[in-house]
């Protein structure tokens, strides 16, 4: 399958955004007192964008499986079965961690979605993410629309026309952003109940929004070089790093606390300076990052990944 290169930086920017968000609950240390900026710009912005992903990336495998195999969807089973295997480990270093959620809920969900007509299941998608929003204030419960949604923008083909929509993406991100100002200031005026309020959902939600629509913009600009550069190995080995960052940090709170925001910054920023160096080094003589290719092998139950010379390896 070609790799889409605008994905992989929106996968790696994510992975960027959430850690900070995942730090204080896998360290398990009170949130820093400075930490106002943490629920304005990051807290439920980067949840969304992953869950978005994710029914992007479930439809282009399957699309792309289909071509190959006579039964994809068993594929995807066993796909999905391997992710809830680790998302079960997972959740014994973070409980909070989203990878067993995705897991059932591909299988509840999205497998069955994957036979209704596009435009059906854009309308649930919305309507599960309006839903969410109404019972839940967002958090895990907008799971189930945001990949209905990922999956509706794949059946319309936006992850191969990103190049060729300019004026729809401008729109979009101005759309987003003039809706985020608003309710970022109504989630400002109840700060003290983010994560557990509408107005923090509900601004995630139109910043995810903006994130994503503003980078796609950016990435048809002279920029798409560097942010490829910066963003793209995270993003690439997007599970692997998701994964490794736990164990890291879980270390790394054993040695120092997180007492401020910038504890929290700086902890971020190095954990995430060692997975860039680490997937930059490793896709030189790998096309895919080790649980990435644990997880293909399980799912293809396929021929082991091999070392190649780095002049064989592009990039």
């Amino acid at each position: 399958m070609t790799r889409i290169a605008t994905l992989d930086v929106l996968r790696g920017f994510a992975l960027c955004g959430i850690l900070p968000a995942n730090l204080v609950p896998i360290a398990q240390v009170p949130p820093p007192p400075d930490g106002v900026a943490l629920n304005l710009l990051v807290d439920q912005r980067f949840f969304p964008i992953f869950a978005f992903l994710f029914g992007v990336g479930f439809t282009l495998f399957l699309d792309g499986s289909a071509r190959r195999h006579p039964r994809p969807r068993l594929l995807l089973v066993r796909r999905l079965a391997a992710l809830a295997v680790l998302g079960a480990l997972h959740h014994l270093g973070q409980p909070g961690e989203a990878l067993l959620p995705y897991a059932v809920c591909g299988l509840v969900v999205l497998l069955p979605a994957s036979y209704l007509p596009r435009a059906v299941a854009l309308a649930a998608g919305l309507a599960a993410t309006a839903a969410s929003l109404a019972v839940t204030q967002g958090g895990i419960g907008l799971i189930p629309g945001m990949f209905l949604l990922g999956l509706a923008a794949s059946r319309y083909g936006l992850p191969y026309r990103l190049d060729s929509l300019g004026r729809p993406l401008a729109v979009a991100f101005a759309l987003f952003l003039a809706a985020a100002v608003p309710a970022v200031a109504w989630q400002w005026s109840e700060v003290e109940l983010t994560g557990f309020s509408l107005s923090g959902a509900v601004a995630g939600l139109l910043m995810a929004g903006a994130y994503v629509t503003g980078l796609a913009l950016l990435m048809r600009t002279r920029l798409a070089p560097g942010l490829e550069a910066v963003f793209a190995p995270l993003g690439r080995l997007a599970l692997t790093n998701y994964l490794g960052a736990t164990l890291l940090v879980l270390g790394a709170a054993r040695l120092a606390g997180l007492a401020t925001w910038g504890h929290v910054l700086g902890l971020a920023a190095l954990v995430l300076a060692v997975q860039w160096l680490f997937s930059v080094l490793w896709l030189r003589s790998f096309p895919a990052g080790p649980l990435e290719w644990c997880w293909r092998r399980v799912t293809w139950w396929g021929r082991p990944l091999t070392h190649r010379p780095a002049s064989e390896v592009r990039g």
